[in-house]
């Protein structure tokens, strides 16, 4: 089996380009970081708001029927049981079955930073007042990997819609908004960088030429 090796003057122009690239993904990154805060403050969680915290006024659903009657609701959730009972993702969003009072379950895609404690400070046993939300119909069945990831242990009381508690606080994950454009920007200006270092290389004789242009032949008319 043949192996075939890059030319030395590959590799030095390749480290070139790496070094300038890294100087252009933290441009990038800077960058990337101040557009994020921004997002992150126009998405801000807005109490009395589908996804904000919800108020003592807040209409605190026990079941699937108080669900549908209502256009926006709470759930009281006992300590982190809404966390506990199975979760999947779904169109890109991560949701997790909700147990009601009741017992029922169904599908909630839930602000963690709107939740809030009451009467205690154990995070992990205190009951939970979970964001505001409302319902949005949609037809969970079409995803058949995200049914078998939030039902591996009940399965949820109703698939036709989801409980929505995010509304218009969702923003990108932080390392999504600002790692991915950098290292984006890092990989095109390696692309585009080392060609033209091996270019200007040529041009000076240091590096070997790879595309050479033969000058054009006599015509047989001259």
């Amino acid at each position: 089996m043949r192996r075939r090796i890059l030319p030395f003057d590959i590799w030095v122009c390749l480290a070139l380009a790496f070094l300038v690239s890294l100087g252009t993904g933290k441009l990038a990154g800077m960058a990337a970081e101040k557009a994020y805060e921004a997002q992150v403050e126009a998405h801000k969680p807005v109490a009395g708001e589908v996804g904000g915290p919800a108020g003592e006024e807040a209409f605190q659903v026990q079941d699937v029927k108080d669900l549908l009657s209502h256009d926006t609701f709470t759930v009281i959730s006992p300590g982190i049981q809404y966390r506990n009972r199975g979760a999947g993702y779904y169109g890109g969003r991560y949701f997790q079955a909700l147990t009601l009072p009741s017992g029922e379950r169904v599908a909630a895609w839930i602000n963690e930073e709107s939740v809030r404690m009451l009467n205690g400070d154990d995070y992990y046993t205190t009951d939970k007042r979970l964001p505001l939300g409302r319902v949005v119909y949609e037809d969970l069945t079409s995803s058949e990997n995200f049914l078998e990831q939030i039902q591996h242990s009940e399965p949820l009381s109703r698939t036709d819609f989801y409980v929505d508690m995010v509304g218009d606080t969702a923003v990108l994950n932080e390392e999504q908004a600002t790692e991915t454009p950098a290292l984006m920007v890092q990989l095109a200006t390696i692309v585009i960088v080392m060609p033209l270092l091996h270019m200007l290389g040529a041009k000076l004789g240091i590096f070997p030429a790879y595309f050479v242009l033969k000058k054009n032949k006599k015509s047989l008319w001259d």
